[in-house]
């Protein structure tokens, strides 16, 4: 099943993570790069000129502030975390974002997904579509959301201990197997600080 971009958020028994995974038929080339506190989605060597063909295919995917992990499909990390960084809390930042920014204008009115969570483990996810706007705080344990298909809050186990584990998962272990055409994939797990790891 292809369900596009994939997020998850929440807590394991080995702490509490964000994780991301593009996954893509019509721009494959592309790859995770970490920073210090971000990880950017960028198009692989050879292919830069195909954000002039569609421009959301470049952006940070996960951005730490304030102790908080951000996680999104597109340009809304940023405003996320902007938005975190001057007080606001992380669901009016999530639910403020994702409705002035709205759903990608392009060829699938492709939904905007998003989540966060915080050192202490309290975590939320979200989703505007062309439809409506979700924000919800995630209960005990771990959700996970797409662009595609699985558009409302779904429960997962997350097995993972660190952040490359978390990367991995995300991109082809449990249940995330079984979704079609994974390109690349990022995480943050919170050990003494937050770790970030992208494959």
């Amino acid at each position: 099943m292809y369900l596009g971009r994939i997020l998850s958020v929440g807590n394991n028994d080995n702490g509490s993570y964000v994780a991301y995974r593009v996954s893509s038929r019509s721009f494959p080339n592309r790859m995770a790069k970490s920073f210090d506190d971000r990880v950017a989605i960028i198009p692989k060597e050879g292919y830069e000129k195909d954000v002039f063909v569609n421009p959301y295919i470049a952006y940070n995917c996960i951005k730490i502030v304030d102790d908080i992990a951000v996680v999104s499909n597109g340009s809304h990390t940023d405003v996320i975390a902007d938005k975190i960084s001057v007080g606001m809390n992380i669901r009016d930042a999530l639910a403020l974002s994702l409705m002035t920014m709205d759903y990608e204008k392009d060829d699938f009115n492709t939904p905007r997904i998003a989540g966060a969570v915080t050192k202490s483990g309290e975590a939320y996810i979200g989703i505007v579509t062309h439809e409506n706007l979700i924000v919800e705080k995630v209960p005990e344990g771990a959700c996970y959301i797409s662009t595609y298909e699985h558009i409302k809050p779904n429960k997962v186990e997350f097995e993972a201990s660190n952040s490359q584990e978390a990367s991995e998962f995300i991109m082809n272990k449990g249940q995330f197997e079984e979704f079609t055409n994974p390109v690349t994939s990022a995480a943050a797990f919170l050990g003494n600080k937050w770790q970030l790891s992208s494959i």
